[in-house]
C-alpha cells in the first residue's frame, strides 16, 4: 500500500553551510548540520542517492537530505522515525522503520521516494532490525532474536536519543562507573554468554514476504548484502572479538555458508568488516598478538587475500574504500584522532612468491597516511562513521569536535 503525501512546501534558499580550512591539515571542511539530535548513518550503510547528489540523514523532526554539491540541506518527510536505514541502489528511495518501543521490537518497515514524497509500507517485523538492501533493491536482509535475552542485557546498548550512541553503563568492584569501553566490553560477553537464538531473515520488496536464510544461537549482526551479487550476504557473529570467529558469508537460500578469516594465533581478533564497492572484496581489522595489525581483504569469487600492514596512528575504528577502490579511509581512534585517507602501497619485490605448493599465499603491503581533518577534541564515544561522496571528492563524519554532535564534510582535495 503507498501513501501519496504532499511534499513539503518550497522554502527560501538554504543558507549556505559554514566552512573553513582546517589549519592542522591544509582541507576544507563543511559542518553540514548541527541540529539537536542529528544521526547520520553507520559507516557500511548507504546514504546516498544512486546518482550521488543527495544524502540522507536524520534529525527528531524526520529525514533530511543534503545536497552534495554545496551541502545545503532540507527536510524531506517529517514523520517520527525510530531507525533510518539506506538509499536503494537503483532509486532515489529512502527506507526506514517506525517503532512505538524501539531498540528491535515490533516496527514497521517503510520507503519514502525522496522526489516525490510518496511512501509506502513494506512489511510488519516481530522484532528485530533491518539492515541491508540488495543490489537489485528485490530484497532487504536483517537479524531478530527468536526469544528474548535476559532483562538485564536487553535494557543496555539502547541509543541516546541526542547522540545516536549506545549507552553502555556498569559499576566496577568498588562501586564506581566503569569507563565507557570497559561497560560495552563486558555487556557484550554477557549478551554472547546468554546464546539467544536467532535468525537472518529476507524480505521480498515486491511482496512483503519474509523468509528465514539461517538461525543460530550465536550472537547474529552485521548483515550486508554484496554491492553486486543480490543473492550474496556477509554477516557477524557478534561478541568481544577474541571470542568468536567473527566474519561469515552466505547465500540468500541459505547454502554456502562460509568463514571469512580462520583465527591463527591465541587473541586474534577480526572484526568491522566491510564490502568494498566491487561487491566482491570483504575488508577487515585484523589484529594479531603483539599489536600486530593489518587491514585485510579476502576476494569472495576467488579466493585471494591481501594485507596492509598499519602503523602506529594509522588505527581507527571503521575503516572504508574509495569508489574507485584506490584509496582507503579512517576515522582514527583516541591513538591518532584524524579522519585520514590511506594510499596503499602493495609489496614489487619480484622475488615475492605467488604460491607455495600451489597454495595461494597473501599478499602483503602497507599504507601511507594523509590526514584529511584534525578529531583532536573529539569523544569517541561517538564513532565518525565516515563516508566516501559517490564522486570520491567528500568524505562525510559525525563528530563532536565543536561540543556538540555535528555532521561535517571535509574535500579530499587540499584546499588551494
Amino acid at each position: 500500500m503507498t501513501w501519496a503525501l504532499p511534499l513539503l512546501a518550497a522554502a527560501a534558499p538554504a543558507p549556505e553551510p559554514a566552512s573553513w580550512t582546517d589549519p592542522t591539515t591544509g582541507h576544507r571542511i563543511v559542518r553540514v548540520d548541527d541540529r539537536p539530535g542529528n544521526y547520520g548513518l553507520y559507516f557500511n550503510y548507504n546514504p546516498f542517492t544512486p546518482d550521488g547528489k543527495r544524502m540522507i540523514y536524520l534529525t527528531p523532526e524526520g529525514i533530511r537530505v543534503a545536497d552534495t554539491s554545496n551541502w545545503t540541506t532540507k527536510l524531506v518527510l517529517k514523520e517520527k522515525i525510530d531507525r533510518l536505514l539506506f538509499v536503494g541502489n537503483r532509486a532515489p528511495i529512502a527506507y526506514y522503520s517506525t517503532s512505538p518501543i524501539g531498540n528491535e521490537a515490533a516496527s514497521t518497515v517503510w520507503s519514502v521516494d525522496l522526489d516525490s514524497g510518496e511512501r509506502r509500507r513494506i512489511a510488519d517485523l516481530p522484532g528485530g532490525r533491518i539492515a541491508s538492501i540488495n543490489a537489485d533493491d528485490t530484497l532487504l536482509a536483517g537479524h531478530r532474536e527468536l526469544a528474548p535475552p535476559p532483562a538485564a542485557i536487553a535494557a543496555q546498548g539502547n541509543r541516546d536519543p541526542k547522540t545516536g550512541s549506545p549507552t553502555y553503563a556498569a559499576n566496577g568492584p568498588d562501586g564506581k562507573p566503569l569507563p565507557f569501553a570497559v561497560a560495552k566490553e563486558q555487556w557484550m560477553a554477557k549478551r554472547l554468554a546468554a546464546g539467544v537464538p536467532m535468525e537472518i531473515f529476507t524480505i521480498d520488496l515486491r511482496t512483503g514476504a519474509r523468509k528465514t536464510v539461517t538461525r543460530s544461537n550465536d550472537w547474529l549482526n552485521h548483515v550486508l548484502f554484496s554491492p553486486a551479487d543480490p543473492t550474496l550476504l556477509s554477516y557477524c557473529h557478534e561478541g568481544p572479538w577474541q571470542k568468536v570467529d567473527r566474519i561469515w558469508t552466505i547465500r540468500t537460500d541459505g547454502s554456502r555458508k562460509t568463514k571469512v578469516h580462520q583465527r591463527t594465533f591465541q587473541g586474534e581478533i577480526a572484526g568491522h568488516e566491510y564490502w568494498a564497492p566491487d561487491g566482491r572484496t570483504i575488508w577487515y581489522d585484523l589484529i594479531q598478538p603483539m599489536g600486530v595489525r593489518w587491514l585485510a581483504s579476502f576476494d569472495v569469487v576467488s579466493g585471494a587475500r591481501r594485507w596492509y600492514a598499519l602503523r602506529p596512528g594509522q588505527g581507527s575504528y571503521h575503516y572504508s574504500s574509495s569508489p574507485d577502490s584506490r584509496t582507503f579511509a579512517g576515522d582514527g581512534n583516541d591513538e591518532g584522532k584524524y579522519i585520514s585517507l590511506f594510499h596503499p602501497r602493495p609489496d614489487t619485490n619480484p622475488r615475492t612468491r605467488d604460491t607455495l605448493d600451489g597454495e595461494t599465499l597473501i599478499a602483503a603491503g602497507d599504507l601511507q597516511t594523509e590526514r584529511l581533518a584534525d578529531l583532536s577534541k573529539q569523544d569517541y564515544t561517538l564513532e565518525p562513521n565516515q563516508h566516501f561522496t559517490p564522486d570520491g571528492k567528500w568524505l562525510v563524519y559525525r563528530a563532536n569536535v565543536e561540543g556538540k554532535p555535528a555532521i561535517y564534510a571535509v574535500e579530499v582535495a587540499k584546499a588551494r
